[in-house]
């Protein structure tokens, strides 16, 4: 049944060859590599203000909810 199945052929020579394994982890990251990019300056300084600012709402909010549950208990 599973003799002639692609997928479980790469599993079972990932399972028994871990080698396997580390050669395709580097050429998949080499890959990726090769395609990205680094980001601009305004791209970077604006994704780092969204996030601090999703961290500080969250911060906030959570700051709030532990000041309300202690008031009501």
């Amino acid at each position: 049944m599973f003799k002639n199945s692609h997928w479980f052929n790469n599993l079972v020579s990932m399972a028994f060859e871990p080698h396997k394994k580390v050669k395709n982890f580097y050429h998949e990251s080499k890959h990726i590599l090769s395609i990205a990019y680094k980001p601009t300056t305004q791209s970077f300084t604006r994704t780092l203000k969204v996030v601090v600012l999703g961290i500080l709402i969250l911060g906030f909010l959570g700051y709030f909810i532990s000041l309300i549950i202690n008031f009501l208990v």
